[in-house]
């Protein structure tokens, strides 16, 4: 395992750590604790030290595995957690400083830990960003030794851009894949001068950028890559990334010709994120064992050639940015 360093925590993660939206079986199927805790256990043995994790990740039993595993190893395992999406309807007036406390000392009785290293707000309205009293909350947890660290989750860069301003902001999660290109722009420029973490999630655009699925590929009822193509739940940017199917399964077949020799496209598209240095690591999840081998594999590749970057770009220009880049 590599590791990099999150912003001005100052901590050292792996640059492959493990989101556990779905650690305990694939979405829809129900938490299954004994396969979360092995794929946690699988994780930091072969050196992943960052788990992000949510209270609403299947009503707490995602945050109470995390806890349960970290509190039984011996290494330095780093836990982050969010905030916010339970409130609902999740509109910018749900979101009060009363609210929001109750949220982290939840989390601390559900994982079990004396302190969150991490606390991040869940992908809030827009509005939130633009009230200070919400974020100056968390620097009263963090007197009170309940977090360490905050951190914001966004949908769009510009929310991104405007939760860096608070000073106390240390973290940002975003969307970024070779189907999702427009972090590198702008917001890559502004977190490396504040020295801000980046966490990338949604590294495969929902399992598309596997290579694995083709127009046959049928999705479970309560699988949201069924029920939220079109955003009827959620943001419609979190499932395939908010490319359409059939689109990004053509840009996909383009893939497959610039790596012929990669069956498995996962570990290229990990290596392709990691060779952007803003970012400090990437959270695929893993409702099997199998599936948190194949993104371990990226650590060891080398970085893509100066033709594939092009040749990346070019699928993403011909197919992708129409659909995604001016949205998020």
């Amino acid at each position: 395992m590599k590791y990099r360093k999150l912003g001005k925590t100052g901590i050292k993660v792996s640059e492959i750590s493990l989101g556990t939206w779905q650690v305990g079986g694939k979405w829809g199927s129900g938490f299954d604790d004994t396969l979360a805790e092995r794929i946690i256990n699988e994780g930091i043995d072969a050196g992943v030290n960052f788990i992000d994790t949510a209270d609403v990740y299947e009503a707490g039993a995602s945050e109470a595995a995390v806890g349960r595993v970290v509190k039984s190893r011996s290494e330095e395992i780093f836990v982050a957690t969010k905030c916010g999406r339970q409130i609902n309807p999740h509109v910018n007036k749900g979101y009060t400083v009363e609210v929001l406390r109750k949220y982290v000392e939840d989390s601390l009785k559900n994982t079990g830990l004396d302190c969150l290293d991490l606390i991040q707000l869940h992908c809030p309205p827009t509005e939130v960003f633009y009230r200070p009293e919400i974020f100056e909350l968390f620097d009263r947890l963090k007197d009170e030794g309940k977090i360490k660290n905050l951190g914001v989750s966004v949908e769009k860069v510009e929310e991104g851009i405007k939760a860096i301003e608070y000073p106390n902001v240390n973290t940002v999660q975003i969307i970024f894949n070779m189907f999702r290109q427009r972090p590198s722009e702008l917001f890559f420029e502004q977190v490396q001068k504040k020295d801000i973490g980046v966490i990338v999630r949604v590294p495969l655009a929902s399992g598309l950028l596997t290579g694995k699925f083709s127009s046959d590929s049928t999705f479970e009822k309560e699988d949201h890559r069924f029920f939220n193509r079109e955003g009827a739940v959620f943001d419609k940017g979190e499932t395939f990334s908010g490319v359409p199917f059939d689109v990004g399964l053509q840009a996909v077949d383009e893939l497959k010709m610039v790596f012929p020799q990669r069956e498995n496209l996962a570990p290229i598209a990990l290596r392709w994120i990691l060779d952007f240095p803003e970012v400090s690591c990437i959270i695929p999840g893993a409702s099997k064992v199998e599936h948190l081998k194949s993104n371990l594999q990226a650590v060891e590749l080398p970085s893509l050639t100066e033709d594939e970057k092009v040749a990346v770009n070019h699928i993403y220009d011909k197919y992708i940015k129409k659909h995604v880049h001016q949205l998020w």
